[in-house]
């Protein structure tokens, strides 16, 4: 890439589609019964693809919960009057798949960073560390019907909102990694900055002015 193309690529604003769904993943995250409805009612008036919005939700369970998730897809099939899928696409893939998927999207996220994160989670549990790999990198974000840029800028303003500040560190790296530029970046933590109290967004943003310096 040249100097200018770079230039070009970090100026780069976030496009509708993508505002419309990280805006549904703070909703998801933070929102209450009433917000997330009217939230998801909005999103299936966008014209943004049922599938990549469908995907916006199951990931949604990795970092608020399952709860959340579920009452996301309840209000989504009401208000899209979508049916679900008669099979996941993932219904027949292999247990071995989901591990080396896992290990290919993780490290696509912490680049450099892998290895040591490997290493510090399974000095956490090792069954924590099995569960990433297969379960949250594999099987969840993993997954093809939506790209791990746009899956990283939902996931970073998730993590600004709920106000989980070591995955927010990792994440605003994994945006940049998964080709994210500093202007899709600072647009997903401006989506999740009014759900955020003054002092907590001046500390998220210090943090991404620190991962910025060094990317």
């Amino acid at each position: 890439m040249t100097p200018t193309s770079a230039l070009a690529d970090s100026l780069r604003p976030m496009d509708e589609e993508t505002r419309v769904l990280v805006s549904l993943a703070v909703v998801v995250a933070v929102g209450d019964e009433s917000m997330m409805r009217e939230g998801v009612s909005r999103v299936a008036k966008s014209g943004v693809d049922p599938d990549v919005v469908e995907e916006v939700i199951l990931q949604s369970y990795l970092f608020v919960g399952f709860p959340r998730a579920l009452n996301a897809m309840r209000a989504w099939r009401r208000a899209s009057g979508r049916s679900a899928p008669r099979q996941d696409p993932d219904a027949d893939t292999a247990p071995a798949e989901f591990q080396a998927r896992g290990e290919r999207t993780c490290a696509t996220v912490y680049g450099p960073l892998y290895e040591r994160l490997r290493f510090n989670i399974r000095e956490l549990h090792p069954a924590l560390d099995d569960w990433m790999i297969e379960e949250g990198y594999g099987r969840v974000l993993g997954r093809t019907a939506l790209d791990l840029k746009r899956r990283e800028l939902c996931i970073a303003a998730v993590c600004a909102a709920t106000e989980q500040d070591r995955q927010l560190h990792s994440h605003l790296h994994g945006a940049l990694h998964a080709g994210a530029s500093p202007r899709e970046i600072e647009g997903a933590l401006a989506i999740a900055a009014p759900h955020v109290k003054a002092e907590s967004n001046a500390r998220i943003n210090h943090l991404w002015s620190r991962v910025k310096a060094g990317a």
